[in-house]
This record gives C-alpha cells, structure tokens and sequence, in this order.
C-alpha cells in the first residue's frame, strides 16, 4: 500500500512539476507577446513620428516653395516699379522737350513780331517821308502860283502903266 501511495506521490509532484513549467511557459508566452506588442507599438509609434516629420518636410518644402512665389513676385514688382519709374523718366524728358518746343515757338513768334514791327516802322518812315515830299511838293506849287499871281499883278500893273502913258 505504502509503496503505490509514494509512487503516486512522485507522479504527484512530476504532474506539478510540469504544471510549473507548462505555467512558466505560458508566462514566457504572454511575456514575448507583451514584448512584441510593446514592440509593436513602438513600431507604430515611430511610423507616426516619421509620418509627421515627413509631414513637417512637405509643409516646409510647400513654405519654401511659397517663399520663392512671394520673392519671384516681388522681384516682378520691383521690374514693374522700375519700368514704371524708366517710364516716367522718359515722360520727364518728353516734357523737357515739350517745354523747350514752346519755347522754341516763343523765341519764333518773339521774331516774328520783332520783325513786323520793323516792317511797320519801315512803312512808317516811308509814309512819313512821303508825307514830307507831298508837303513839300505843295509849298513848292503853293509858292509857284504865288510867284505866278505876282507875276500876273506885276503884268497888270505894267499894263496899267502902259494905258496911263498911252492917256
């Protein structure tokens, strides 16, 4: 009897002994399971990390990007402000030129009437000289008739003269 209890005794202790291990091993088990779910969720953790800074990147390339729309645009606002500026320029030199045009047409018209009044006195003086030989002319006949009328008195006298002798 004795011996059939110590023998069942052993199996017993084998049977726990290999419940232990068993035990162990599913401990083992969940503890790789655990590990590779921690591993896991590191995995994941990263992906995410890099999805973000992949995310980062592409929002910085996309400000780069903008950056250089906003500098290109200003480069073309300044060409179009110096173009605006070269073009006000030039009008400045048109109205230069304008300007010394009409003063070009000023000094003309100044010439113009310089010489026109030259003109006028030149017809002046010559009616004014003409005036003055008309004048002339006629003190001149005015002068002859009355040699003339003299003449003719004296004629009348001498016939005068001539009638008292013939008396």
């Amino acid at each position: 009897m004795g011996w059939k209890e110590g023998g069942r005794e052993r199996e017993r202790r084998i049977e726990r002994a290999r419940e232990r291990e068993r035990e162990r091993e599913r401990e083992r088990e969940r503890e790789r399971e655990r590990e590779g779910e921690r591993e896991r969720q590191l995995e994941r953790e990263r992906e995410r990390e890099r999805e973000r800074e992949r995310e980062r990147e592409r929002e910085r390339e996309g400000e780069r990007e903008r950056e250089t729309d906003r500098e290109s645009e200003r480069e073309r606002e300044r060409e179009r402000e110096r173009e605006r500026e070269r073009e006000r320029e030039r009008e400045r030199e048109r109205e230069i030129e304008r300007e010394r045009e009409r003063e070009r047409e000023r000094e003309r018209e100044r010439e113009r009437e310089r010489e026109r009044r030259e003109r006028e006195r030149e017809r002046e003086r010559e009616r004014e000289r003409e005036r003055w030989i008309e004048r002339e002319r006629r003190i001149e006949r005015e002068t002859e008739r009355e040699r003339e009328r003299e003449r003719e008195r004296e004629r009348e006298r001498e016939r005068e003269r001539e009638r008292e002798r013939e008396r």
